[in-house]
């Protein structure tokens, strides 16, 4: 007998609808492990091919489909059905990011914020004839941070993101602690003016949304308190 789950989704054209509203389609599951993406493409292949949403790698590494799932950020290409725990889906985009159309949001204030903090490495040394030397050690400390796909999910759930325009967002400052503890770097001189400001690590509340959310199991609240602790140690 075939099992049916509701998706209740998100629909806005601005071309032609002057609200949004949300249209209701049952998806059949076909396989154990069925992913949210094919469901979304069940009912774009099968029943409604107006229905708009990014998608690419499919593997969790693009960063391309972050929706919003039951008032959770997530994405769309790893994550089962069956592990959401319920028949009636709520499908909504990412919150605090202007809506394009149905669940594709425009990411392009969040990229600007990211490349704000420089997420490059700095160097003012001379430049050495093989490589820049990094031991196993300080390796190590980056690990947590480079695994970052971009995929707004974590900037996307934080009410700071949504109340303050200017707030970088926990994604930059991520991005940013991730070469700010690279031994190789030496733009902290640089980096830290951005971050030492109202708009910065100090609009941050800590109520851990941003680690929720998060389809890597990065730590963005973890970077903050180490970047206000690398301030406090440089009295910015």
């Amino acid at each position: 007998m075939s099992r049916y789950v509701t998706f209740e989704i998100f629909r806005y054209d601005p071309e032609k609808d002057k609200e949004p509203y949300y249209q209701t389609y049952k998806v059949e599951i076909r396989r154990p492990g069925m992913l949210m993406l094919e469901g979304l493409n069940q009912i774009k292949w099968e029943q409604d091919p107006t229905l708009a949403f990014r998608r690419s790698c499919r593997e969790g590494v693009c960063g391309s489909d972050g929706i919003n799932v039951n008032g959770v950020n997530m994405l769309s290409c790893i994550t089962k059905i069956e592990d959401l725990g319920t028949d009636h889906l709520v499908i909504q985009p990412l919150p605090g990011m202007p809506v394009m159309r149905d669940l594709v949001v425009d990411v392009t204030d969040f990229f600007e914020k990211f490349i704000t903090v420089k997420p490059y490495l700095i160097r003012k040394s001379p430049t050495p004839d093989k490589e820049f030397y990094q031991s196993p050690e300080d390796r190590k400390k980056l690990d947590g941070l480079y695994e970052c796909i971009l995929c707004g999910c974590c900037s996307s759930s934080c009410p700071s993101y949504w109340a303050d325009k200017n707030y970088l967002g926990p994604n930059a400052f991520l991005r940013a602690w991730r070469y700010l503890a690279d031994s190789r770097d030496e733009g902290a001189d640089e980096r830290l003016p951005i971050l030492n400001d109202k708009h910065g690590v100090w609009r941050c509340h800590t109520i851990y949304n941003c680690v929720e959310a998060c389809p890597k199991e990065l730590n963005p609240t973890k970077a903050i308190v180490e970047i206000r602790r690398m301030l406090m140690n440089r009295n910015y």
